[in-house]
């Protein structure tokens, strides 16, 4: 449980640089969603613990995790939307070889619960430079820029 919503943030690199799914989805209510960025969604804390302790003993073994932007907005007294960036580096590929640099934004839904805020919705989006949408193919998907230069 957080004191403040604008502890997200740190709190979710301090569980993820410890390789700690539990901590990690300690900041969730047992009934919170969380959606990765490949949309496989996770319907409670459980489901959030399993997934991320085991990519944080996996492909996440060696990643870093830093903190960018954050930007909070109230939605009442009880409740705050926190956008948070955060970058990624260090992550294993399927052959075992370190991936590139990965900026994602994070979407969190804080509520007020007894004495701290726990998230109860999460929704993380890798950011794509120079993509504005995906185009599905026969090969899969493909970012697509239709902006004019």
């Amino acid at each position: 449980m957080l004191a403040q919503p604008q502890d997200f943030g740190q709190a979710f690199v301090d569980a993820w640089m410890a390789r700690d799914g539990a901590a990690l989805a300690a900041l969730f209510a047992e009934d919170a969603d969380f959606v990765n960025v490949v949309g496989l969604w996770w319907e409670d804390r459980a489901a959030i613990a399993k997934a991320h302790d085991y990519a944080l003993k996996s492909f996440f073994s060696r990643s870093t995790l830093v903190l960018g932007k954050a930007k909070l907005r109230p939605l009442g007294d009880d409740v705050v939307l926190v956008h948070q960036r955060f970058i990624l580096t260090g992550q294993l590929s399927p052959t075992g070889t370190e991936t590139g640099r990965r900026a994602t934004l994070m979407s969190v839904v804080l509520e007020r619960r007894g004495g701290g805020w726990l998230a109860v919705s999460a929704h993380n989006t890798d950011i794509v430079p120079g993509a504005e949408t995906h185009v599905a193919t026969a090969a899969g998907l493909n970012t697509a820029d239709y902006r004019a230069e």
